[in-house]
């Protein structure tokens, strides 16, 4: 079982409820971005009867805030249609409403990565907020790949939950010190590769020393490459990012032992 759940408190939900359209507000933290394209194709297929009910959260104050179902919220606003069906939720605060929101789309329709760590710290959920001290940490942010920002932000929550925050935290640390900071550096491939040579290896190792012989291997770019060459099988057969990261992990672990003619590390499971 994961060290990081989606818990809920116990509340009241009641099914089957007509409510209009206009009731219907968005909080931007606790959902995904609307995709406009996404809405008006909804529209341009819509058979209302096939819709299903939207997820509604009903605040202290009646105010009520879409949890899963922005795009058919739009897509009725396009339409002209006044009213939809809702699932209506009660008594929830902005953080169990992003909750609910990741819990909803956890097997379809699940949000981009970078929408799905916006809504799980707002959720204040400990995987998101554990990796964000991390983040801050090393002075970095979620966004685009940059010197100073971190897109693959699949990669570096599997990290947290995997290996836990302070692997997490040495792997930024190991890139860092061997490459600088650089887009290439926070490339997710290499990350997930640093970060499972670590969690399986980390009690033997000195990331100090890792960094030296990460840095005499090459530049992040040279190992991108040597990644991608060897992962891909000249672009036929193993080119997942699963595979990619199971890669460099197999690279790193090489260039650990190389030089080495005793206390050599075996490629873990």
């Amino acid at each position: 079982m994961s060290r990081y759940q989606y818990v809920l408190p116990p509340h009241r939900v009641d099914y089957g409820v007509t409510i209009r359209i206009d009731q219907i507000k968005i909080d931007p933290d606790a959902q995904r971005t609307l995709n406009p394209k996404r809405a008006q194709a909804i529209a341009d297929g819509l058979v209302e009867e096939a819709v299903g009910s939207v997820v509604i959260s009903r605040r202290a104050d009646g105010t009520m805030y879409a949890v899963d179902g922005m795009h058919r919220k739009r897509a009725f606003e396009i339409k002209g249609i006044p009213e939809i069906t809702a699932e209506i939720h009660h008594g929830l605060s902005q953080m169990e409403e992003a909750v609910l929101f990741l819990i909803k789309n956890r097997e379809s329709s699940k949000p981009n990565p970078h929408d799905e760590y916006k809504v799980g710290l707002t959720a204040g959920l400990p995987l998101f907020v554990d990796t964000q001290k991390v983040l801050d940490k090393h002075n970095l942010i979620v966004g685009s790949t940059t010197a100073n920002s971190i897109g693959a932000v699949a990669g570096i929550l599997r990290i947290t939950e995997n290996y836990g925050p302070e692997v997490l935290d040495r792997t930024l640390g190991v890139a860092q010190e061997a490459w600088g900071r650089t887009n290439s550096t926070w490339d997710g491939m290499l990350l997930g590769g640093i970060g499972m040579f670590l969690g399986r290896h980390g009690d033997v190792v000195k990331d100090k020393d890792l960094a030296t012989k990460i840095a005499k291997a090459g530049l992040a770019q040279t190992w991108v490459g040597a990644v991608h060459a060897q992962a891909s099988g000249g672009g036929l057969r193993n080119s997942g990012t699963g595979s990619r990261v199971s890669t460099c992990y197999r690279l790193i672990v090489n260039t650990w032992n190389k030089g080495k003619t005793k206390n050599k590390l075996a490629v873990a499971a």
